[in-house]
């Protein structure tokens, strides 16, 4: 008998930790009921889109090969979503059978139709007051976010336009630079914003929808904030002090969005999480690119892929954490948020694999000591005031600058 008094006395030790997680868990569900989890970001029409539209896939069944249905972004305890209306940088090519204007309607019809296919469970939005309403009523706001300012190609017109229908954020870049601004993943041809991106912005202003700086560069980050008169979002962005990548913001900038109230949207991408990820996939696309340049045979160059894929460093929810740990640490509280890039990424961290699992994520929160009302902020409530200073931003400004 006494072989298993180890055991008994470790089962012991174990069980305050055990009831102090799931009491994390409970105040977690507790924040949930009575705050709307505002996700700035989630691909599904595209992945919809790849799998033939949307009667090829039912939201309302388990969707195992996705990481969003209808059952997880309830247990998740998801109160709004951002569908992101994709705008692939291919479209911008003279040969490109779709042009960017027109693959952005699609994306934005496929969005509309996704929510209305559901009415029992979505409702569009695009305003706060719409979020909080359909959250009284138990149903998830569907909203939209352009992920690509060459969607407009240059026009002030077909920006109104995208707002007319139903359009509230624009990311400003993807992944190429763009005729009036720089991107992250690019060569700088502007330093920045051109004087028409300065004029997009402004615009952008005047019409209530929000100017979202993932994807763009540092400088085009800083004429955005210095241009704007509403705050800024990071729809899908993470601390570049804890990954080391283009992507994620400095904390300079951090300071700087802090100044303008605006709101960084913690992604769950691992190379964007991870530091040690993201110097691991560095090497691994090396090696790939060394095969191809070598002639290596596309058979071998996939073996030799999936390896790599099978030993790369573990990213983790408690990573993600960190993250909104630092945004707190060097802007504050007020300026963190949620955007998942669920559905746009092929990697995970482990205990965030799908839309589901943003409950456990609080719950580290709050083991880290947050309080319930930093929390509930980070769910939701400060990307609410971002867009509720945006709509008064809006107001002011209505019928000044049009072009």
């Amino acid at each position: 008998m006494t072989r298993f008094l180890p055991l008994a006395l470790a089962l012991v030790a174990a069980l305050p930790d055990l009831a102090a997680a799931q009491d994390h868990r409970a105040r977690a569900a507790r924040i949930l009921r009575t705050t709307p989890l505002i996700d700035g970001h989630n691909d599904i029409p595209d992945a919809i889109r790849e799998r033939g539209g949307l009667d090829s896939v039912d939201l309302a069944q388990t969707q195992p090969r996705l990481h969003t249905d209808i059952a997880r972004l309830r247990a998740g305890g998801v109160g709004a979503q951002f569908w992101a209306a994709y705008v692939p940088v291919s479209t911008m090519e003279p040969d490109s059978p779709t042009r960017p204007a027109v693959y952005a309607l699609e994306q934005i019809d496929l969005a509309h139709r996704l929510c209305r296919r559901y009415p029992a469970v979505f409702a569009d939005a695009v305003t706060a007051a719409d979020i909080d309403r359909n959250f009284q009523a138990g149903r998830i706001s569907c909203l939209i976010g352009i992920e690509g300012g060459h969607a407009i190609e240059n026009s002030l017109g077909a920006l109104r336009a995208f707002y007319d229908l139903g359009v509230r954020y624009m990311t400003l870049t993807h992944w190429r630079t763009i005729d009036w601004a720089d991107a992250a993943t690019d060569s700088a041809r502007h330093g920045g914003l051109t004087p028409f991106g300065e004029d997009v912005v402004r615009e952008m202003n005047r019409l209530g929808m929000l100017v979202d700086l993932s994807h763009v560069s540092d400088a085009t980050m800083m004429d955005a904030l210095r241009v704007t008169r509403a705050p800024v979002i990071y729809s899908h962005s993470s601390a570049r002090a804890i990954a080391n990548h283009t992507r994620n913001v400095p904390d300079s900038i951090l300071r700087r969005v802090a100044a303008n109230r605006g709101v960084v949207m913690v992604n769950f991408n691992p190379p964007f999480v991870s530091e040690a990820r993201r110097v691991y996939e560095l090497r691994r696309d090396s090696v790939q690119a060394a095969m191809r340049a070598a002639g290596v045979d596309s058979v071998a160059r996939r073996d030799t892929l999936r390896a790599w894929n099978a030993r790369a460093p573990v990213v983790t929810l408690q990573q993600v954490a960190d993250h909104m740990d630092h945004i707190r640490r060097i802007a504050g509280v007020d300026y963190v948020g949620l955007g998942s890039d669920f559905d746009g990424i092929s990697g995970v961290p482990q205990r965030l694999e799908d839309v589901g699992k943003f409950p456990d994520l609080l719950a580290e929160l709050l083991r880290r000591g947050w309080s319930e009302e930093d929390v509930r902020k980070a769910t939701g409530l400060n990307l609410l005031r971002v867009m509720r200073e945006a709509e008064r931003v809006s107001g002011e400004r209505a019928g000044a600058g049009v072009r």
